[in-house]
């Protein structure tokens, strides 16, 4: 059991966190790049965009190699694998067939569909641990470590990442019928369970990234649920921001504006040290994103994909995806951005808070941060 809960916390909370820095040094940053190229018209941003959301693969190869301590000959390979395997995939027909392997569309039949930052994450895990077995194991370390990281990149890619891209399919394409059908209960269950796991000490910007793609996006807009899928997202920003805002409001008499910066535009999972000790105290934030998360999809109709979905507040990247997602920004957009992603988070947390805090479940102290 100890060396299960080892591994366990090196691949799904060390290199999923590490997957999560990548994402955010490429395609998160070159997707904020973008939105101002939007409303700036500056060229120069739009370059920038380009090229980072293009070093996606490459930059979570690098982030989760290092995160597992890979020598560097190994990490750099692991780049490359990482570019590889983001790209991989699989050409789904009409029906949800799976056709065949594939790196690009092909000609044209059916779908394709990458395993995009999800086939990355496995495809790179396994190539650096067959690469740290030989690094620096023999004289020609500099040809036998880059050629075994890249050949065991290259079949755990062409292995994995079908699957895994069919897999994600039908996860996406369910995320979309559901909301599509059911945007109040939906908007309920993502706000709740994003929010949960974006306090967890696992990414839910990654977790997002997999499920929200581009090309996911592409699969709803075929399959006519492209609303849904965009719903969805923002449900999952809504609950994201209710665990960052609700906890920098809640223990603000312990933590004051030294955590309110650092919960509300940081993390919520500063607070996981104290959740442990006293479950309790996470439940205000949870309730709220009950709350807002129906609202984001049933009054206000926000929309985000890709990374930011699982950003929330952190750097306002959950906000800047809403507005990069949405064609045309209008008054009801932005009222329903700041009161969905700051006001209600804050409100609605507060009061269930200080109902807590006169039943006697919660004192003063319990949410303080450790410095």
């Amino acid at each position: 059991m100890k060396t299960l809960k080892k591994y366990l916390n090196r691949y799904f909370i060390d290199a999923m966190g590490a997957m999560a820095l990548g994402l955010f040094a490429s395609l998160l940053i070159g997707t904020i790049f973008g939105t101002v190229y939007k409303y700036t018209g500056l060229e120069l941003l739009n370059t920038i965009a380009t090229f980072a959301k293009g070093a996606t693969g490459a930059a979570i190869g690098v982030a989760i190699a290092h995160r597992l301590e890979a020598h560097p000959l190994v990490m750099f390979s692991c780049g490359a694998v990482g570019a590889m395997s983001n790209a991989m995939g699989a050409v789904i027909g009409e029906s949800g067939g799976l056709l065949r392997w594939a790196v690009t569309a092909g000609d044209g039949s059916g779908v394709f569909y990458a395993a995009g930052p999800a086939g990355a994450f496995f495809a790179v895990i396994f190539a650096c641990e067959v690469g740290r077995l030989v690094s620096k194991k023999t004289k020609v370390d500099i040809l036998v470590t880059p050629v075994v990281t890249l050949l065991a990149g290259f079949l755990a890619s062409w292995a994995l990442c079908p699957l895994v891209s069919y897999v994600m399919y039908y996860l996406g394409t369910f995320v979309s019928f559901a909301t599509t059908f059911q945007p109040l209960l939906m908007g309920i269950v993502l706000s709740v369970v994003m929010g949960v796991v974006l306090t967890l000490p696992i990414s839910s910007a990654a977790i997002c990234a997999m499920i929200f793609s581009d090309a996911a996006y592409e699969v709803a807009l075929a399959n006519g649920t492209a609303e849904g899928f965009l719903l969805a997202g923002g449900a999952c920003v809504a609950g994201c921001c209710a665990q960052m805002v609700g906890f920098a409001v809640v223990s603000f008499r312990e933590n004051r504006w030294g955590g309110v910066v650092s919960q509300g535009l940081g993390t919520s999972m500063l607070q996981m040290g104290n959740i442990v000790k006293k479950p309790v105290i996470w439940l205000a934030p949870t309730l709220a994103a009950a709350v807002t998360g129906p609202i984001s999809t049933m009054v206000f109709g926000l929309q985000c994909k890709g990374v930011a979905a699982g950003m929330g507040t952190c750097g306002l990247v959950g906000p800047i995806g809403v507005i990069d997602a949405t064609p045309n920004p209008d008054a009801s957009m932005w009222i329903g951005l700041v009161l969905v992603c700051v006001v209600l988070p804050g409100v609605f947390s507060f009061l269930f808070n200080e109902l807590f805090r006169k039943l006697g479940w919660i004192e003063t102290g319990d949410m303080k941060i450790n410095a």
